[in-house]
């Protein structure tokens, strides 16, 4: 990922602190890593707990990984690396893996999952322990990335919904105070999508698990989201694909994308060729209706019109209550809906969750079916309820962020998070500032990615890169990247969310905004704090800014 001296520079320059080791009894660091594999010594039985193995590691190594993970994991730091595996209940049980940094900086830092998984974070695993964070991860209860496993077994499904992230701090936490001989100081999360629900979760029903919580694209209003995807899917001509009168091809699907940028230039980020305000534009899909002057395969037939008209808009219930927001314009580029095929997570959710029938048609999602749907939320999964006064009341801060371009979950429905919390706990934006900041980035996909300037420290594989110059620039970019390395650590010019958060619980600095930087790292932009809109590089209030 990056450089140990230039990740050392890093943490000195922003506060983050590490601590050389100390055990029971100064012990070495292997000595006490394999401490903890014996039973006599480390006692977890309270928490149905069994270690599986212990390893520590002094170099760079890339390990096996645990699970229905594939390939190796990367390892930076020097570390203990704990494998261990708990018994929610007599059917379920999840496998983890907490790694124990030998330069910890007295901080604790969980990890959530995605989609339906199922798989062990193990970039993020890496990620925490590079910035001295000891650092847990589990499985959320099964391997693999499908919904197969709940069916007919609710101890899974609760583990899936909210336990396994409860288990696994808890657990962390134990055998973390066991190796250092003492707790942390403070404790986070970190997640994106299905992570970044698990950490809104945490907030609202564990609000004792973390100070801190980073919550990226967060996969809110659970049911629905998975809901409106079938129905989108289907508006765009699942399960029959290319056979579809309403299914648009990859190359027509350019078209459309450059007809929105043309309509909605006056949202347009000049220099990046994205939609800044996609909230702002009203694509008016009938511009590309086929006739006798177009070119057909550059132009719309009238259910493709209305099919776009569906994406575009927001998704009504059976009585007319709003059930979700509309894809944002500019967010249709890489979008899996528009392939033709069902949504496999909304799939997998009716065959195995609401209905119990594998042999499920994905035809018959419709209103009725997602009412069903919400009706039953098992272990409140929806994770749609506003009143964060618990975490608040302790003194836990929440960050979260979200993709304008996110072709995933829109950014639409971490706005209406936001303002439910605003609601329930009847909060002004600037009294929400004391403990929930959410930050929309232009021009960013799903969790990262995009043409916009989405590095800003988030995860493992959005740290901007630094610009070397000079001669040796080749030979130090090498070095510096080591076995598998993609990243180096941010440059000073450009946040690191996590650590902005760190700086908001512990020193009570909260970040106004954040910088993040693109791609290559040449761009660098100012992402404000909603509700507030970017104005060069200031946040101003919506009626003051200008783009």
């Amino acid at each position: 990922m990056f450089g140990f001296k230039e990740l050392r520079n890093w943490q000195v320059s922003l506060g983050i602190a590490t601590t050389l080791f100390k055990s029971h009894f100064d012990l070495s660091p292997e000595d006490a890593c394999l401490r903890l594999n014996n039973d006599q010594d480390v006692d977890l039985s309270a928490f149905n707990t069994t270690i599986l193995n212990t390893t520590y590691f002094n170099n760079i190594s890339r390990v096996e990984k645990l699970g229905a993970s594939e390939g190796l994991a990367q390892i930076n730091a020097a570390l203990c690396r704990v494998q261990f595996l708990v018994n929610t209940s007599s059917l379920s049980a999840i496998t983890a893996e907490v790694w124990l940094p030998t330069n910890w900086n007295n901080r604790f830092l969980a990890l959530g999952n995605g989609g339906l998984g199922g798989l062990i974070d193990y970039d993020n695993l890496d990620y925490g322990t590079s910035l001295g964070f000891a650092t847990v991860a589990s499985n959320n209860g099964h391997d693999g990335n499908t919904g197969v496993f709940f069916a007919n077994n609710s101890e899974v499904l609760a583990d899936f919904t909210s336990r396994a992230i409860h288990v696994e701090t808890l657990v962390g936490k134990r055998i973390l105070d066991e190796y250092y001989s003492r707790p942390a100081k403070h404790s986070y999360y970190l997640g994106c999508s299905t992570g970044g629900r698990q950490g809104i979760y945490s907030a609202l029903y564990h609000p004792g698990d973390f100070d801190g919580i980073l919550a990226g694209a967060p996969a809110t209003n659970f049911i629905s989201l998975l809901g409106w995807s079938a129905l989108v899917s289907k508006a765009l001509g699942a399960p029959y694909g290319e056979k579809s009168e309403r299914y648009i091809s990859p190359t027509l699907l350019e078209h459309i994308s450059a007809e929105i940028l043309r309509q909605c230039h006056f949202t347009l980020r000049a220099k990046g060729g994205f939609i800044s305000e996609p909230e702002s534009c009203a694509f008016r899909p009938e511009e590309l209706i086929c006739s006798g002057k177009t070119d057909a395969g550059r132009c719309l037939s009238g259910a493709q019109v209305q099919a776009l008209r569906f994406v575009f808009s927001p998704v009504y219930g059976l009585n007319g209550e709003y059930i979700f927001p509309r894809l944002d314009p500019g967010a249709e580029e890489s979008n899996m809906l528009f392939s033709g095929e069902i949504f496999k997570y909304s799939d997998d959710w009716m065959k195995y969750v609401v209905f119990n029938d594998p042999n499920y048609d994905y035809r018959n999602i419709d209103l009725k079916a997602i009412a069903k749907a919400q009706a039953q939320d098992p272990g409140n999964i929806s994770t749609f309820n506003g009143d964060l006064s618990a975490f608040h009341a302790r003194g836990g801060k929440l960050i979260s962020y979200h993709g304008l371009s996110d072709p995933v979950i829109p950014a639409g429905n971490s706005r209406d998070f936001y303002d439910l919390v605003s609601r329930t706990l009847n909060a002004t934006s600037s009294t929400l500032d004391e403990f929930y900041r959410l930050f929309l980035v232009p021009g960013m996909g799903h969790c990262s990615g995009g043409r916009g300037s989405f590095r800003f420290g988030q995860h493992s594989r959005a740290t901007p890169p630094i610009e070397y110059k000079g001669e040796d620039a080749a030979s130090k970019v090498s070095e510096d990247l080591g076995v598998g390395k993609k990243n180096l650590p941010v440059e000073e010019s450009v946040n690191n969310i996590l650590l902005d958060l760190v700086n908001w619980v512990e020193e009570g600095r909260a970040p106004d905004f954040i910088r993040g930087a693109t791609e290559d790292g040449k761009s660098k932009q100012v992402h404000c704090r909603y509700p507030k809109k970017v104005s060069g590089d200031n946040c101003l209030d919506g009626p003051q800014a200008k783009q």
